[in-house]
């Protein structure tokens, strides 16, 4: 099909899964879309997250800078008021990629009330998992340690400090940050009770962590070793900062960045009626929102569409959501994972060789294609568009011969049948994928780039994920009109900007392959 006009300007880009579903990749392809068009994109938002969500496009690995960055001509780049940001975290990964040639602080605006986070809310996140594990006894909530969680937590206690505090006095900074040092390591010591020697141990583990992940701008020689030393900012004796050495490191990281600090919500405004295109770029997925997942593994962010009009801080209006999966699922942390693979099944082996999160680097858990929670997703969250990622991940090679799966439904120990993902978790544990089977395929798809050269068995696969998430969306009634089933619009064929099929039928067509 010829690719149809996007019903708004305002366009989002989010996960239907659990994350990690490729939604970077989204970016560059719909500013290509619209480039040299009257609507081209020229905003593309961070709507929520912070340096938690990691996303890759065109081979740029990005955590807390928007993915647009990779798209030269998009004007501006803006982190919205819903997202936790750290000062020192945008210096890290804005230096190197304009060392590259990317243009980031030409275009960077930082909405005014976007949170500004630092090393205390990382500690806090480090020591509330301590304390889930050592006191409370449960597993961890595979936490990214960025300090996410506690950030958005002095949001909800009425504690923030936002990014308009570097327009300000650095009196007034310090004084603010001061008093949250306080609340962190009081929480720390009697709350989580911490021991002193693992809160030592905290400030290796945060050197550790950002020395590993930053190796490649210390080679380049653009930060030394020492810009990654947290030991630095530990006190003289246990359950102490060095106050001076944080406020210097966090004042000379913001007020450096002072220009770059305004009002988002004019900015979108005004490229809105200038009839440009603006891109909300989601970390997380639906199933990680903190309201609609699955405590304890969910963000402490929303993850979906109505958050890209708080945090960009515009009325409510018409937007076009895109509804980003890959052709299987992958979760990282302790999700209850009900259609994850056998470690030892072949496919299981392939994938595993390239899932790994792009923020942490953990091995990903990997699982068959679940059509339920993407037919929720779109049930309960709505969207208009599709991008399904890493089909070609799936073609037969090495000991891998098999069928491929898709979930469509749950079934507990009395053979009850759940069409939707049920509300409580304590259910949810209890119960078992219901699979169909699908033909796989052995030919090699990653340089095909129209749907009907793809072999018969993979576009009845690509049929069938499109149909089983509508079945189950529609579970019990008629389905929409054709005009207004969401259709698949980039179907990923591999890892480059370049392999992707973009001509996949209108779903209304598509479905019939199956």
């Amino acid at each position: 099909m010829s690719l149809i006009p996007f019903s708004s300007q305002l366009i989002a880009d989010v996960g239907i899964s659990l994350g990690d579903e490729g939604k970077g990749r989204l970016i560059p392809e719909v500013a290509d879309e619209l480039r040299g068009t009257r609507a081209a994109v020229s905003v593309v938002l961070k709507v929520n997250g912070g340096a938690n969500s990691g996303h890759t496009a065109g081979g740029i690995k990005l955590n807390l800078l928007p993915a647009g960055v990779v798209v030269r001509d998009a004007r501006h780049l803006c982190i919205g008021s819903g997202v936790v940001a750290d000062p020192r975290k945008i210096w890290w990964e804005a230096l190197p990629l304009e060392q590259k040639g990317y243009a980031v602080f030409s275009r960077l605006l930082i909405d005014e009330h976007t949170m500004f986070s630092d090393l205390t809310h990382r500690l806090l996140d480090l020591a509330g998992e301590d304390y889930r594990v050592k006191i409370l006894g449960e597993e961890p909530r595979g936490s990214t340690g960025r300090g996410i969680t506690p950030a958005y937590g002095e949001e909800t206690a009425l504690w923030q400090i936002y990014f308009s505090a570097f327009h300000a006095s650095r009196e007034a900074f310090a004084h603010k940050l001061a008093q949250r040092a306080d609340r962190a390591v009081r929480t720390i010591q009697h709350v989580y009770r911490t021991s002193a020697a693992t809160w030592h141990a905290f400030f290796d583990t945060l050197t550790a962590a950002e020395q590993r992940a930053n190796a490649e701008s210390i080679e380049l020689g653009v930060f030394t070793k020492d810009e990654f030393d947290f030991t630095r900012f530990r006190g003289p004796t246990p359950f102490t900062l060095n106050l001076d050495a944080l406020t210097d490191s966090y004042w000379a990281a913001g007020t450096a960045l002072a220009k770059n600090i305004g009002e988002v919500r004019e900015l979108v405004l005004r490229e809105l009626r200038a009839g440009r295109t603006i891109i909300g770029e989601f970390g997380q997925a639906y199933w990680l929102d903190k309201r609609h997942g699955f405590l304890p593994n969910v963000t402490a962010s929303h993850t979906y569409t109505p958050e890209f009009f708080e945090s960009a801080g515009i009325p409510v209006q018409r937007i076009h959501t895109f509804g980003v999966a890959k052709a299987y699922d992958t979760k990282v942390g302790t999700h209850t994972f009900l259609t994850q693979m056998d470690a030892t099944h072949p496919l299981a082996v392939k994938l595993k060789k390239i899932e790994f999160g792009t923020s942490t680097g953990r091995q990903r858990m990997v699982g068959w294609f679940d059509a339920v929670e993407k037919g929720d997703a779109l049930r309960y969250g709505g969207f208009q568009d599709v991008m399904i990622n890493k089909s070609d991940a799936l073609t037969h090679s090495g000991e891998w011969q098999g069928e491929l799966l898709i979930c469509t439904s749950y079934q507990d120990h009395a053979g009850k049948i759940y069409q939707h993902v049920p509300r409580n978790e304590a259910v949810r544990k209890t119960l078992q994928p219901v699979y169909t089977r699908h033909a796989g395929w052995a030919e090699d798809i990653s340089k095909i780039r129209c749907f009907v050269d793809l072999p018969k068995n993979a576009q009845r696969y690509v049929a069938a994920m499109m149909k089983t998430t509508l079945d189950v969306a529609y579970a019990g009634e008629s389905w929409p009109a054709a005009e207004k089933l969401p259709n698949l619009r980039y179907l990923g064929v591999g890892p480059d900007p370049s392999q992707i099929i973009k001509d996949v039928p209108a779903t209304a067509e598509l479905v019939k392959l199956d």
